[in-house]
């Protein structure tokens, strides 16, 4: 059972795979997930030293997150085949409420499983519980401007282009620039 209010229950996304709240048990299973798809992640992501892709590496990582998201600023989720173990990553990142009541969304799929509607679903998933369990107004999300493929899921996702940041996140050894582009969920007033 999840206990912290930014950890959300799992959703069905397609036979067989789950949308569900990151665990300190995934460590070795994340661990697989980047080496198997460190090839097709690298022109997208940080360049990572070798412990990044051991399970020493994400057992540290996943305690960071897991105490970021039990005070409340990120939801982490994976998303599971039951076949090929944790096939993706979606992550709602700097919760802020207040006033600004936002957040940035970032997220991966598996190559194999590229192509199948999975990181719509997932983002769908993820917008709906940022509004309706998070009581979130907006996210934001960037990808590299060559990454059109992430670019179109947010667009099917309902995100708004904003426009291009230029220099705007270190990706794979260099400052990229990024299409910058947000979602409004719902007009209601922050909450406390």
């Amino acid at each position: 059972m999840i206990t912290d209010a930014y950890a959300i229950e799992p959703y069905p996304l397609a036979p067989g795979v789950l949308l569900r709240p990151l665990a300190a048990e995934d460590a070795g299973d994340l661990a697989l997930a980047y080496v198997r798809n460190r090839d097709h992640l690298w022109p997208w992501e940080p360049r990572r030293d070798e412990a990044f892709f051991t399970e020493e590496g994400q057992a540290a990582r996943l305690r960071d997150l897991l105490a970021m998201r039990h005070a409340g600023r990120v939801s982490p989720w994976v998303v599971t085949d039951r076949q090929d173990g944790i096939v993706g990553v979606v992550n709602l990142n700097n919760i802020v409420q207040g006033a600004w009541h936002s957040c940035n969304l970032g997220y991966w799929i598996a190559a194999g499983h590229a192509g199948r509607g999975l990181a719509t679903a997932a983002v769908t998933a993820v917008c709906r519980a940022a509004d309706e369990r998070l009581g979130l107004h907006r996210i934001e999300a960037g990808t590299v401007t060559a990454n059109a493929a992430s670019q179109r899921v947010l667009a099917k996702c309902g995100f708004e282009l904003i426009g291009t940041a230029r220099k705007y996140l270190h990706i794979d050894g260099e400052w990229r620039d990024h299409v910058l582009f947000q979602r409004i969920l719902n007009d209601r007033r922050p909450t406390a």
